[in-house]
């Protein structure tokens, strides 16, 4: 297969390994205290923990109470609502299941919304991460996909499927007793057992349907399971550049108030284009735990939120090269990666505007400049010829939806010094993963984890040019991952996509491994992956699964890292991606917050290191507006 490799000069890594890599803020907010307490699964589930107590009284120690706690942790930071679909397979966006996405920190950082089967699908990979391989599986009931975990000890014994719905925020526990129920038995009683009225007193303080009483009508049925169907993927890992700043608004609007930049559907919910729940426990948590009543209808009770990377590449003192893929006398290409989603403006109030020609503000170039401009979303393998620089250059159309870019500015960069180049690059985040600052004092710890990111996938143009043995839609594949700038990989994720049949066989092993040397020698990443299937089962199944593995490499790793797939079925991989993490020698990072509190609008700011805290002094009535990290 060829293989595209863009002709540039080699610059030495020394010059390149700078700015901030993976800054992360952490709060003492009660219920939303930000990624630095949710995004790796060891801190999560202690976050998850530390609210499950705070609301029920109980440390979550079993199975029962564990999957609970995640199940709390869900229902008051995702929300159900239609999201943005990906160009997974090249055919375009637009609403199909297949262009769901199925990547858990991608839904959780970047939407925070979703249908029932794309948030349960996503939420698999938690769910097993906290119990076990296979110990999770979406559920197909009455126009509804559901969810089950696969519960031990107690009154378990050794297992049994039992219901865990966020997106209806509904568990049922056995009036006698016996833990929580599965849909194998709920659906054939479900008049009875999915009313908040049977037996509430055995609930523990958790209502049936608590987003609506009429919602238990989707248990009338129990037809199908979906075992792995979602996938980890890599950490949600932020990389700024000297002269970049990442500003995350908590409410939609962005500095004026009129901007609207999203990537879902356009509720227009009271007058405010984009996604909303009106129903969710999403910031009201102290409200769940203990409710007769549910939700009630609020317009707008959860939106979403904005990340806005703006980046002012310093070509004449050579802060430009930390974010440089190639350059040469004609051209510099500079990239881009968020794991957020790029969010656009669309062109009129039609429910799915942002899928249409002619979006605005998801990437907007301003400044002075003599050149052209080309943009590329699949890692430089092909090319959208923009035409020529001009201030307020909009290209939003060309990057929406999408996660990552390379940007080429057709001339050197010795020219373009002096232009005040700004590249703006607006993004959809979930407000309920931002670090909120609380009433009476808030004290802000920031952790820099020196690392950033180039991602190879996930969508299929975005790895097809890194294969270098076998092929989509084949048993074998082989992807071969450079880190940018020469440096060194430290860390390696991994994803495929496969069509493993219904009903999937259990004798079938998945395989992912790595290779540092060119493919002489092998790692395992994923080692006898199986579809374990236990307890009661519906009579149909999803014919596809997901795979991932991921592991952290030597300190003398290589530059490129290759990731082969392969199964002992036979089963094609339709997708792959591939992530690598490199190593960032980190500067400190100025964190400055905007609120309002009983006092009026304040602002403060202040040059943070790794593990530094900061007490802000808040009042009364605190509203958290934005949050800036900018690397100096």
């Amino acid at each position: 297969m060829r293989r595209f490799f863009p002709r540039c000069l080699i610059l030495l890594p020394a010059l390149l390994n700078a700015g901030v890599g993976d800054p992360q803020i952490e709060t003492d907010h009660p219920w939303y205290p930000g990624e630095r307490a949710l995004s790796s699964f060891e801190r999560l589930f202690a976050t998850q923990a530390r609210q499950y107590e705070q609301a029920t009284g109980i440390r979550p120690e079993t199975d029962h109470d564990k999957a609970l706690a995640a199940w709390f942790f869900r229902n008051t930071h995702y929300a159900h609502a239609e999201e943005g679909k990906e160009d997974l397979w090249g055919g375009g966006f637009d609403n199909a299941s297949m262009n769901a996405t199925r990547g858990y920190w991608t839904g959780l950082f970047a939407h925070g919304f979703g249908l029932c089967g794309t948030t349960h699908a996503q939420w698999t990979a938690e769910l097993d991460a906290l119990l076990g391989p296979c110990r999770s599986r979406v559920t197909g009931t009455r126009g509804h996909n559901s969810m089950e975990v696969f519960l031990t000890g107690g009154p378990y014994g050794e297992g049994r499927w039992a219901l865990l719905d966020h997106d209806l925020s509904t568990v049922i526990h056995d009036p006698e007793g016996g833990g929580l129920l599965g849909l194998d038995v709920i659906y054939k009683d479900w008049e009875k057992l999915a009313s908040r009225g049977h037996a509430p007193a055995s609930q523990q303080g958790w209502l049936v349907c608590g987003l609506h009483p009429k919602d238990g009508a989707a248990y009338a049925a129990y037809h199908t399971a979906e075992y792995r169907a979602g996938y980890a993927g890599p950490p949600p890992v932020v990389h700024l550049r000297r002269g970049e700043t990442l500003r995350r608004w908590f409410e939609p609007g962005l500095e004026d108030g009129r901007t609207f930049v999203f990537w879902g559907r356009n509720a227009m919910t009271g007058g405010v284009p984009g996604m909303e729940r009106s129903r969710t426990w999403v910031n009201q948590p102290e409200a769940m735990h203990g409710s007769k009543t549910g939700t009630a209808h609020v317009n707008g009770q959860a939106r979403y939120g904005n990340a806005v990377h703006e980046w002012r590449p310093d070509f004449a003192g050579g802060g430009y090269k930390e974010g440089v893929v190639s350059e040469s006398a004609e051209q510099v290409t500079l990239e881009f990666h968020t794991p957020f989603i790029i969010a656009a403006t669309p062109p009129d109030d039609t429910p799915w505007g942002v899928y249409q020609p002619g979006c605005k503000n998801g990437l907007v170039l301003r400044g002075r400049a003599d050149c052209p401009v080309s943009i590329s979303t699949d890692g430089g393998a092909t090319w959208h010829e923009a035409g020529a620089f001009h201030d307020g250059m909009d290209l939003t159309d060309h990057v929406k939806g999408r996660r990552q870019y390379h940007l080429r500015l057709g001339a050197a960069a010795a020219s373009l010094a002096g232009g005040g180049l700004v590249i703006r690059t607006v993004c959809q985040a979930n407000p309920a993963v931002f670090p909120r600052l609380k009433d009476g004092g808030t004290r802000v710890t920031l952790g820099i984890g020196g690392r950033g990111i180039a991602s190879f996938g996930p969508e299929k143009a975005q790895a097809a040019p890194r294969i270098v043995e076998g092929a989509f839609d084949t048993p074998r594949l082989t992807l071969e991952l450079p880190a940018p700038r020469g440096l060194p990989v430290r860390a390696v994720h991994a994803a495929a996509h496969i069509a493993s049949s219904n009903p999937p066989s259990p004798d079938v092993r998945y395989h992912i491994e790595y290779s540092l040397d060119g493919g002489r020698a092998w790692q395992p990443l994923l080692k006898d992956g199986a579809i374990h299937r236990r307890g009661a089962e519906p009579g149909g199944f999803w014919s596809q699964s997901m795979w991932e593995g991921g592991a952290e490499l030597p300190e003398n790793a290589a530059g490129s890292v290759r990731v082969r797939f392969h199964n002992t079925g036979g089963k094609r991989i339709l997708r792959a991606e591939g992530h690598i993490l490199y190593p960032v020698e980190s500067s400190p990072v100025r964190v400055t917050y905007a609120w309002t509190d009983q006092g009026g609008e304040r602002q403060e700011s202040r040059l943070m290191g790794d593990s530094e805290t900061w007490d802000l002094p808040t009042g009364s009535g605190t509203r958290t507006r934005w949050v800036e990290l900018a690397a100096e």
